[in-house]
């Protein structure tokens, strides 16, 4: 049922199958950050901002043929690189897969447990809100 989200999570963790080390998965997520797309200014509202991020994290949602589309920016390489991979596995998604296919790749990745426990809070913000943003999508 969630064939897509699953093969997404399963590119992820094909990218950091190799990096043993929490250095190493830091750099991987910063490089993640670093290629996400610059987030319009204008986005930059109390609305949009994800509470939980020790980071100014923005994380805007619009639905388009049934497919929901999240737009994330971040002050915090760190942090826009937890929304990017987020991003890469969720984006273009229904709002069903987006609440109910779980990000195992985290763990099975090691990245939940190489991030401090702010940060992984964040981590944890970013797809509590894409979940809402679903949801609420779901239900307009």
């Amino acid at each position: 049922m969630f064939d897509s989200c699953m093969a997404k999570q399963a590119t992820i963790k094909s990218i950091f199958e190799n990096i043993s080390s929490p250095e190493g998965r830091y750099e991987k997520i910063i490089e993640f950050g670093k290629n996400l797309p610059k987030l319009n200014e204008a986005f930059k509202v109390p609305e949009h901002l994800v509470s939980g991020c020790q980071s100014q994290t923005y994380l805007k949602a619009f639905a388009e043929d049934g497919l929901i589309y999240f737009e994330v920016g971040s002050d915090a390489l760190i942090s826009a690189g937890l929304a990017a991979i987020l991003l890469n596995v969720y984006n273009g998604e229904t709002a069903e897969t987006i609440l109910k296919c779980p990000p195992k790749f985290l763990d099975e990745i090691g990245i939940s447990a190489s991030l401090t426990p702010s940060r992984a809070n964040g981590l944890y913000s970013i797809h509590l809100r894409m979940k809402q943003e679903a949801l609420r999508l779901l239900i307009a």
